[in-house]
């Protein structure tokens, strides 16, 4: 059988929580799990990731490819992809649930979809992280209906429109993700039953009031691409 996705993971020294992310992924029931390639576009980590990554080779077919910010890794890995699907995953987030890459092609391959996502929840966060990432899954299911709105946590595309639309702009200093998922038809769009994990690393770095703001400019600056490539100080704040 010909192998259907690839997964591509931009890192950069993620020695810590790269390896929640492989292993659940290595507990996916995924008929196909196992000859996937995932792809770590690593962006020069000193931290070990690289060696990490490849110690799961004995469970996953996993790659490391040269990285950098999180557009050009992605852009990086989805070159080399030759599969109809390609899914984008962070790499400080878990896949708690082993059905979900499985029910998430499913209805992709149903429904002719051109990107699927899922929610997102916090792994050890309280109640303020709690409630914005409930936020920004409430933001995620209203996109449905309006102008699809995904995160770079998990974003399962077709590769071929994917690229239609131009792949991530390597320009976008933030909220490239969004960027990318506004473009595509809001019938061609899903958000499927589940979570992905993640951490409040972002709202420890930034703070939540910061975060809050940077998220209401995205929604305000929705028609305005060249809002997201000046320089927010998002990356130099946030990155860990």
């Amino acid at each position: 059988m010909q192998a259907e996705l690839t997964i591509v993971i931009p890192a950069k020294n993620e020695a810590t929580m790269l390896p929640r992310l492989l292993g659940s992924l290595s507990r996916q029931d995924y008929a196909e799990m196992r000859q996937t390639r995932v792809l770590v576009a690593d962006a020069g980590s000193t931290d070990g990731t690289v060696e990490l990554a490849l110690s799961f080779r004995d469970r996953l077919n996993v790659e490391v490819i040269a990285g950098g910010l999180p557009s050009l890794g992605r852009n990086a890995g989805a070159r080399l992809a030759t599969t109809k699907y390609v899914l984008f995953l962070d790499a400080d987030v878990e896949l708690p649930e082993p059905t979900l890459l499985r029910r998430a092609l499913w209805t992709m391959r149903r429904r002719e979809l051109h990107l699927v996502t899922t929610n997102i929840a916090c792994r050890e966060g309280g109640f303020f992280d709690d409630a914005l990432y409930a936020g920004n899954n409430l933001m995620q299911y209203a996109g449905s209906f309006l102008k699809p709105f995904a995160t770079g946590m998990f974003m399962l595309f077709d590769r071929e429109v994917f690229w239609e639309l131009g792949g991530f702009n390597e320009r976008a200093l933030f909220a490239e993700d969004y960027l990318l998922s506004k473009g595509v038809a809001t019938n061609k769009f899903r958000i499927v039953r589940g979570k992905v994990l993640t951490t409040n690393r972002r709202f420890q770095k930034l703070g939540h009031g910061r975060m809050v703001f940077m998220f209401f400019q995205t929604m305000l600056h929705s028609w305005d691409d060249e809002y997201f490539l000046r320089d927010r100080g998002y990356w130099g704040e946030a990155e860990v």
